[in-house]
């Protein structure tokens, strides 16, 4: 009866879904009767033929070398060399498995050559070795163990947050060295020129010119008039064009590092999305590391695998709920979304109203008292700042009605509030270009001015958020810790960590850094000031004043997030620094300060040092740059394109293969457990069919009918 309910494993298939193969190898030890009934071998069976086919047509065209290789099984040994190589730490087995592997190896190096063994040692020692330093370089990062603490009590994503604000030090390190060595270094050594102004404190100069950028500070190294043509004046070699190497420099490195920074998170994204999901009795019979002897530790990893499985629990609810919505249902919420999305453009022209009256305003004069004049400067950067404080939490709330996962209402209310604070920046910045042009005053540096209000914006930003911690997040706290049971303190709620709006500032502040830095060379150096000290800024937030979240979300798809924000950001720095070098080339009289004085432009010093090259040069030079050169550009561009396709949709095939054995797998291990409670169950049947048999027939020897019958039984 049994044997008629059989289950049935499959799964569904994909386009590019190929029936599995089944090695020959793996089954090395099955070599019984049973082994042509497993349902791996049956499925297998007809790809087999083929290859035997295919094979006896190689021998017969090939000779006996061929028939050779073929009856060896060496048709394929790329994977198997490349797990040979591997350490056996490395190898997802268990360790009687490892042992195995081990003496087979040790069988296959007597086999082999001495040469061949050598390098396969060699290998592996080279990998160990490889592994060892980037255990070692790893332990070395800064705030490793504030990173595991805060992943322990408040999930990967919070630790994204920090690590993201990790790698932002990092590149404003990067932008600083290379500020050093192509234009503070040349410009210490070689000097200005002499007509530039000596740099010290006038009497015309305050304090406020620290938060303005105005005064001593506007003559310092911090703004881009400082850099003036000094003893080093070649043709090709001189202060404006080690001026523009070292700010393409920091361009073209950022393009690349966030590039591949993205990309590489996408490939994590994508390979632990939910098409390969890990298994639940993964995460929890194998979740815990067995080597941990800290009893904290052992405590933070407790924690992890408590958010992995909460995140795990919410993101299969959702998926339960959505499955099960109605026609009439998925109308409603997506008309429910057209609706939410049209406020949220509403509220974004709204925004850009008060970023345009502010800007407007702050242009007028004002000779009153001096902290009104302030207020009045910073105006901007208060519209700007107010903006993106309030809205974001809105849009919160919108996408909160909008029946998402709670990963996904993260990223939607990131994109919503970076496009806020990109677009608020973009239009800040349009409406300060006619304001430093220098018809206002001829003797104003129209590059000074310009820095002079990223200087601004980027002092501010950080003002922001010391305030909101210590005047506000703070104060919040303690007062929930003093009266706890208060109607305010119910009302407001308890402080959570709220990663879309902290991204929000990391992304605007770098952004900002970008477009700023031709203008002002510091601001890197000033950013990573600022970022070192928000990073422990925000750690007092959120180990302090803040409780872990509720719901959790996925860190890897946000990170993925984080760094195409950033990338957004630097497409529109460099955007904005093309436009301005367009304005100068179309006005060179208007540039009358910095490297690029008296009437020099980006492209007039390039040229110069383009005709003082020799003739091949300057013929490669204008053919890289001319319309010429795009054609095999874009053709090389297709080509690489072409081949990482086709090495995607082989690796996609290769999963689906492999997907495959895993369900056939699964099928060989309930056929082989229904055999052997099959045998089980034949043993036991005589043993219960024997004593009823003797109660029934009290004297066997005087009914031979009986005891005939009696053995007919048995052998059943």
């Amino acid at each position: 009866m049994e044997e008629h309910n059989a289950v049935n494993f499959m799964r569904l298939l994909s386009e590019e879904s190929t029936i599995s193969t089944a090695s020959s190898d793996s089954c090395e030890y099955y070599q019984t009767e049973i082994f042509d009934q497993l349902p791996s071998i049956q499925a297998s069976r007809p790809e087999q033929d083929r290859q035997a086919l295919w094979g006896a047509s190689e021998a017969h065209q090939g000779g006996p070398e061929a028939a050779e290789r073929i009856g060896h099984g060496y048709l394929s040994t790329g994977p198997k060399d490349k797990a040979f190589t591997q350490p056996l730490r490395n190898l997802v087995m268990c360790i009687q498995g490892k042992r195995g592997a081990r003496d087979r190896r040790k069988m296959q190096i007597s086999n082999i050559g001495f040469w061949e063994s050598w390098r396969r040692s060699q290998s592996i020692n080279r990998k160990r070795v490889w592994d060892q330093m980037g255990g070692a370089l790893s332990g070395l990062l800064p705030w490793q163990h504030t990173l595991h603490a805060i992943e322990g009590r408040f999930g990967v994503g919070v630790k994204a947050y920090f690590v993201f604000l990790r790698y932002l030090v990092y590149l404003n390190l990067l932008h600083c060295a290379l500020v050093g060595g192509f234009i503070l270094g040349p410009t210490a050594f070689y000097g200005r020129s002499k007509n530039s102004m000596p740099l010290r404190f006038g009497g015309n100069d305050s304090v406020l010119d620290f938060f303005l950028g105005s005064g001593y500070l506007d003559r310092s190294p911090v703004f881009f008039g400082f850099y003036t043509r000094g003893s080093l004046n070649l043709q090709c070699l001189n202060t404006p064009l080690l001026y523009l190497a070292g700010m393409f420099l920091i361009l073209i490195l950022s393009l690349i590092m966030v590039v591949r920074r993205t990309t590489v998170g996408y490939k994590h994204t994508w390979m632990l999305g939910k098409r390969y999901s890990t298994n639940v009795s993964y995460k929890i019979f194998s979740g815990w590391d067995f080597t941990i002897q800290d009893p904290s530790a052992a405590i933070l990893k407790q924690s992890f695998i408590r958010n992995d499985l909460k995140l795990f629990l919410e993101e299969e609810s959702f998926s339960l709920r959505e499955a099960r919505r109605t026609v009439g249902q998925a109308v409603r919420l997506y008309l429910l979304r057209f609706v939410l999305n049209l406020l949220v453009l509403f509220l974004l022209a709204g925004a850009f109203c008060l970023i345009n009256y502010a800007a407007k305003t702050s242009q007028k004069e004002s000779g009153g008292y001096w902290l009104f004049s302030l207020v009045l400067q910073y105006l901007p950067p208060i519209a700007i700042t107010f903006v993106n404080l309030v809205l974001p939490h809105i849009f919160r709330t919108i996408s909160s009605f909008e029946d998402y996962s709670f990963t996904m209402q993260v990223n939607a209310t990131l994109v919503r509030s970076v496009f806020l604070k990109l677009a608020s920046l973009g239009i800040y910045l349009y409406l300060i270009f006619p304001t430093t042009e220098p018809h206002q005053n001829p003797f104003r540096c129209r590059e000074n001015a310009f820095g002079r209000e990223m200087y601004k914006l980027c002092i501010f930003n950080f003002l922001a958020t010391f305030c909101s911690t210590f005047l506000l997040n703070y104060p919040w706290k303690l007062l929930q810790e003093k009266y706890p049971s208060s109607l305010l303190v119910r009302l407001l709620g308890k402080q959570r960590f709220l990663i879309p709006f902290k991204v929000l500032d990391l992304v605007y502040s770098q952004t900002v850094s970008w477009v700023g830095v031709y203008y002002c060379p510091l601001l890197p150096l000033i950013g990573t000031v600022t970022l070192m000290a928000t990073f422990y800024i925000q750690k007092f937030t959120v180990l302090r004043c803040c409780v872990a979240e509720r719901r959790m979300f996925r860190g890897s798809s946000s990170s993925v997030l984080f760094h195409f924000m950033l990338l957004v950001g630097l497409i529109m720095a460099a955007i904005t620094l093309g436009f301005n070098l367009h304005q100068q080339e179309a006005t060179p009289d208007k540039s009358s300060c910095g490297p690029f004085g008296n009437g020099a432009t980006v492209f007039n010093v390039t040229g110069v040092c383009i005709n003082s090259l020799p003739s091949p040069a300057q013929t490669t030079l204008r053919y890289l740059t001319s319309e010429a050169f795009a054609l095999p550009l874009i053709l090389a561009e297709i080509i690489i394109l072409t081949s990482y396709v086709s090495r995607g949709q082989a690796n996609q095939k290769a999963i689906e293969r492999l997907k495959d054995m895993l369900v056939m797998s699964s099928s060989d291990k309930r056929f082989l457990v229904k055999q052997h409670a099959t045998g089980l169950r034949r043993q036991r049947k005589p043993q219960r069919v024997c004593p009823t048999a003797i109660e029934e027939d009290p004297a066997p020897e005087t009914s031979p009918h009986t005891h005939t019958h009696t053995l007919h039984i048995l052998p059943d």
